[in-house]
């Protein structure tokens, strides 16, 4: 055998064991799933380092209604959603959702990719990738559910901006959206799913449409840490594209630091969602309560281990008022129920002050001190993060102290995130859960 038909040799070897590993990566994925942890995983060349990793979410948001006046979709539209990691992995796989829609969605091209620095719709050059589902680009999501991606392997960095673009040239009926992203994502006319550029996208918008997560495949985190909760948690006045959320906030202290375990932090929290009650149709985007989607938005997420929960708030300042602490306190005991029901621990953050707020009322007050007396008695949660105590004036206990109020004495400013990140104490995000509180 002469050296130059060796290498001919080789090189078709190697283009053989190419074609068979791409396979292998493509074929584990699936168009249909309720459960995003049951989902088959990638291979890698080693199996003894594939068996070391695992799924692990760096990214989450709960889907919280159909966005309104969108009785067709966005035919012809792409849609690119930026969203940002929390850990990083070697591989990842995104999970798009029809819950709210009225029709099936069909989605003919879908991409992904690690943006660029400049903090716009452009990718980092050479890392978009096409997405699959079950081998094919095309997926239908029917009503009511949604779709987990086929793995692809892509070098995702942990706190980075990732790009999730949909296109779809079909009406498709309403749109499954989160509200209140607390960042821009982009539109543009015409299916630019696999442009690395972000000329074509020259439409802004606030909210995340169909995207609801992403997972990726990583031998270093611990698992995630996901937060249950209203709009405390989601950042409802958090600065736009800063990723200041207390949740945000908490990842980059778990982001490998010596202050804590390196998780995945996933924020699931919906503005004016309540522990109890189901938004009535004219506060659709409230969300389900968070009884009714707890088990969906957050101890159903790859490599969950911890539950914060931040509720109770919205059930007694909004109509119809809950000024029964008991009623409050039981509907958290049955969230902890359930968690534990899955091995998720939960940490519970005690309800923050709110006097000055337009609705607020003396009495409203007297049930929140009960419902944070309950959980500071131990008798609600694994273990208690003092939300109340980190935000409070130590002049008036009652009100956001000054520098940590937003101005609507309720939500906190960006210092006020921080100070909720910073009262949490890495050491009791990671233990078994007990079974029974």
């Amino acid at each position: 055998m002469t050296r130059k038909s060796g290498y001919a040799l080789l090189a078709a070897l190697a283009s053989v064991v190419a074609v068979v590993c791409a396979a292998i990566l493509v074929s584990v994925g699936g168009t249909h799933i309720d459960d995003a942890s049951t989902a088959p995983q990638p291979r890698s060349t080693a199996a003894a380092q594939a068996d070391a990793g695992a799924w692990v979410g760096t990214w989450a948001t709960a889907p919280a209604a159909a966005e309104p006046n969108t009785p067709h979709g966005y035919p012809d539209v792409s849609i690119r959603n930026v969203v940002h990691t929390s850990v990083g992995g070697t591989a990842a796989r995104v999970q798009l959702s029809n819950l709210f829609g009225t029709a099936p969605l069909v989605l003919t091209h879908t991409t992904l990719a690690v943006a660029d620095a400049t903090g716009g719709p452009d990718a980092l050059p050479g890392t978009l990738a096409a997405l699959s589902f079950g081998g094919r680009t095309t997926v239908t999501v029917p009503v009511g559910e949604s779709v987990l991606s086929d793995p692809v392997r892509l070098r995702v960095p942990a706190a980075a901006d990732l790009l999730i673009t949909t296109f779809s040239p079909y009406a498709s009926g309403a749109v499954t959206y989160h509200p209140h992203a607390r960042q821009t994502s982009y539109l543009a006319q015409g299916d630019h799913t696999a442009d690395p550029d972000g000329a074509a996208f020259t439409e802004q918008s606030p909210y995340w449409r169909y995207v609801t997560a992403v997972d990726v495949w990583t031998d270093q985190a611990k698992g995630a840490v996901v937060a249950l909760g209203d709009s405390i948690t989601d950042g409802f006045t958090s600065t736009v594209g800063a990723n200041h959320r207390w949740p945000d906030y908490l990842a980059q202290r778990l982001d490998g630091s010596p202050q804590g375990p390196h998780m995945g932090v996933l924020n699931e929290g919906i503005s004016g969602n309540r522990v109890l009650l189901d938004p009535t149709p004219s506060l659709a985007g409230d969300g389900p309560s968070a009884l009714h989607r707890a088990n969906r938005d957050a101890l159903s997420r790859p490599g969950a281990r911890t539950l914060i929960v931040e509720l109770g708030i919205n059930d007694i300042i909004m109509s119809p008022h809950q000024t029964d602490a008991d009623a409050i306190v039981a509907g958290l005991q049955e969230i902890t129920r359930e968690a534990h029901a899955h091995g998720i621990r939960v940490v519970g953050g005690t309800l923050t002050p709110f006097e000055g707020e337009r609705g607020y009322q003396p009495q409203f007050e007297i049930v929140r001190q009960q419902v944070n007396s309950a959980i500071r008695s131990g008798r609600v949660f694994d273990a208690v993060v003092d939300f109340d105590r980190a935000l409070r004036d130590p002049v008036r206990p009652t009100r956001l102290f000054p520098a940590y109020d937003s101005g609507d004495h309720l939500h906190p400013n960006d210092a006020g995130y921080l100070a909720m990140a910073d009262a949490v104490d890495p050491a009791t995000l990671l233990g078994d859960a007990p079974a029974s509180v």
